[in-house]
């Protein structure tokens, strides 16, 4: 593939319609940063309520009644949790775009379970780093409550 080139007069034209852009508050993404972005975030978690059912409904009579009990209060709890989120970001900024979906997996068992508890765990710390607001880190906060009291329940309740 070739190079492009661009003129020094075209660098300079951009530069002036960007500066000028923010200057104006014309973002229209707030949600995106160099170190998080929180439409993954709220991918992340509409992913997990979903999964967490899925889970929740093939739990097998081999399976802990606990793991049943522990992801039927997670796919409760996390929706009024992410509706409060969204809400509140999206009262101060703009309407989050840019959603994602993921495949959702089949239940192996109690392994596969924590292990998909941390890594939302992880993800969103990874993607809160685009929320400043500590109202919303708050909210980001209780949501991880959630999680860790499930992750709780599936590793110490049988």
């Amino acid at each position: 593939m070739g190079d492009i080139y661009i003129t020094k007069d075209q660098l300079l034209k951009k530069m002036k319609v960007t500066e000028q852009s923010e200057k104006k508050g014309e973002d229209k993404s707030p949600e995106l940063t160099e170190t998080g972005n929180i439409g993954n975030l709220i991918s992340t978690l509409l992913h997990s309520r979903n999964q967490a059912h899925v889970f929740h409904w093939q739990t097998k009579s081999n399976s802990s009644f606990a793991e049943h009990m522990a992801l039927g209060g997670y796919y409760d709890g996390i929706v009024e949790l992410m509706d409060g989120l969204v809400e509140s970001y999206q009262g101060k900024h703009d309407i989050i775009t840019g959603y994602n979906s993921s495949k959702l997996e089949d239940y192996k068992g109690v392994e596969q379970l924590i292990s998909y508890f941390k890594s939302i765990v992880s993800q969103i710390e990874k993607d809160r780093k685009s929320v400043k607001e500590s109202y919303l880190q708050n909210q980001i906060d209780t949501i991880q409550e959630l999680i860790y009291s499930t992750l709780y329940k599936l590793r110490f309740l049988k």
